[in-house]
């Protein structure tokens, strides 16, 4: 199976179980919906952003129907000037490739670096579906599932209204 065996993994120590689909590579949300659409989960998008000092990294989820901008976010959010993350600190928090981003990377913030918003919407749903750090497959996790990973995870994290 396509990801980092580290996800499978801990995926298997909490007894979490998946839907695994393996696709070609989708950096992109858009493109991973035309290999996923057809799978039972809320699918989500994954923004990495930092502060204007670059001291504090931020992982914001929500559904993949919609669109932030960054000035929006920096309104909701309450964190002062935003921006994208480089693909350097992306490597250096989440051990990750652009396209590949997840909550799922949060398993390489050993320093738990990294503090996740949460659309509140996406409680609703049954299930999330997220890259398993690799861009050519999603795995789709019952939402409680997924809560029990964040708190496994040891990273800070809030449900909040994004839109």
């Amino acid at each position: 199976m396509r990801g980092q065996d580290k996800v499978y993994d801990v995926l298997k120590e909490l007894g979490i179980g998946y839907d695994y689909l393996e696709h070609p590579a989708a950096p992109t949300i858009e493109l991973a919906m035309q290999y996923c659409n057809h799978v039972d989960s809320t699918h989500c998008k994954n923004l990495f952003l930092r502060n204007h000092k670059g001291n504090q990294h931020y992982l914001v989820i929500f559904h993949c129907e919609r669109s932030l901008a960054v000035h929006e976010l920096e309104q909701r959010l309450k964190q002062g000037k935003l921006s994208f993350a480089s693909e350097r600190r992306m490597e250096k928090y989440l051990g990750l490739k652009p396209g590949s981003v997840s909550p799922f990377g949060l398993l390489n913030d050993t320093g738990h670096h990294v503090y996740v918003f949460l659309d509140e919407n996406l409680k609703e749903a049954r299930k999330l579906s997220f890259h398993p750090n690799d861009n050519r497959a999603s795995l789709a996790i019952r939402t409680e599932d997924f809560i029990r990973y964040m708190d496994f995870t040891g990273n800070g994290y809030e449900w909040t209204k994004l839109y």
